[in-house]
């Protein structure tokens, strides 16, 4: 007796397992035509770079697609038409920031020397000065609202996440934070105006009102970002802790804060460079000077914002030398930026947790 086996339909076909495809080297090359033909076909019509690069861009995402789907598959031709947006939404991306940074270090690198790090701008008529008065004012401002915006964002977000939990006060304080993310710079200038005014009366121009200022703009960056990092710890850190009888405020010292550290840093950074331009609220508050200003507490002080804004609106007799000056001077405040993130990143890693082999 002979055992009855169907048979597949004749018309079944087996997909191959491998398939071709095209070479490493085939998005460079659509890249490179794409270009060429763009630029003969502007050339031939006189456009401009904008319209060739735009028309560059079109015959790469449409070629490179084809090319795929006449040699691979419809599948891979899709992906490679996604990858194209892809780098096509970088490279946009990409252009005003490097056109950014071209036009700050091609217009502020000649000013930069000794003199304009180590001077101010006392009794300075009709010649370069410097931004000495303006760095310290910068850092002695930004310092001070980090001290008071760090602790009071930090405790928040350790109750938020470890003690308020779903209750209606937790969900009061997280929207209050949303909305004070949202308040205009210069609104925190005019509310610490007129919280000093009370100390000071009318008129007052002083540091301390400055750091105040930046603080609230800071408070809520710091808080959203370290209540994020603290949800990141894993839940069985904390009830390991617990079952060895460790208190829930030695937990979170010991086991919560050192694990999300290096994202807390992070954030703490990002809500510094997020501050350290604001020019609205120290023009109200803070005042201008020409004179280096260690005090926080008593007389105006310039900071490397307000400089930028005066020499370049109000630049005097002498624009040739203070409009020069002041994009030094934003040359300098992108660098301070620069050497924060540097700084976030070796902080971060030196203070991440040690993993176990």
């Amino acid at each position: 007796m002979t055992a009855l086996v169907d048979k597949p339909p004749a018309t079944m076909e087996h997909l191959p397992l491998r398939h071709a495809r095209l070479p490493r080297w085939a998005p460079i090359l659509v890249v490179v035509v794409s270009f060429a033909a763009s630029g003969l076909v502007g050339l031939l019509l006189g456009w401009g770079p904008v319209a060739i690069v735009v028309l560059a861009l079109l015959l790469y995402l449409g070629a490179l697609p084809l090319w795929s789907r006449a040699v691979e598959n419809r599948r891979s031709a899709n992906d490679r038409f996604v990858t194209g947006l892809v780098w096509v939404a970088l490279g946009i991306a990409f252009v005003p920031l490097v056109s950014l940074l071209w036009t700050v270090i091609g217009e502020g690198l000649p000013v930069l020397d000794a003199k304009f790090f180590t001077w101010s701008m006392r009794n300075i008529v009709g010649e370069k000065g410097g931004i000495y008065h303006a760095i310290i004012g910068t850092l002695l401002i930004t310092g001070a609202a980090a001290v008071i915006s760090v602790p009071i964002g930090l405790l928040s977000a350790i109750y938020l996440v470890e003690y308020g939990g779903k209750s209606r006060l937790a969900s009061s304080i997280r929207f209050l934070v949303d909305v004070m993310t949202g308040i205009p710079s210069i609104v925190a200038g005019l509310f610490a105006y007129a919280l000093f005014v009370l100390f000071y009366g009318p008129g007052v121009h002083i540091g301390l009102g400055g750091a105040v200022a930046l603080s609230l703009l800071m408070i809520p960056i710091v808080v959203r970002s370290a209540e994020e990092m603290l949800k990141l710890v894993p839940a069985d850190l904390r009830e390991a802790a617990y079952a060895l009888g460790v208190p829930k405020w030695r937990t979170i010292i010991k086991v919560v804060l050192p694990t999300a550290m290096a994202g807390i840093i992070t954030g703490i950074t990002l809500a510094i460079a997020r501050v350290i331009g604001e020019t609205a609220p120290l023009l109200i508050i803070a005042g201008s000077t020409d004179s280096t200003n260690f005090n926080l507490f008593k007389d105006q002080m310039m900071t490397l914002p307000v400089f930028i804004y005066y020499s370049y609106t109000q630049p005097g007799n002498t624009p040739e030398i203070a409009r020069p000056m002041a994009w030094g001077a934003a040359l300098v405040l992108i660098l301070i930026v620069l050497v924060l993130n540097l700084l976030a990143r070796v902080l971060g890693r030196l203070f991440a947790p040690k993993q176990g082999h």
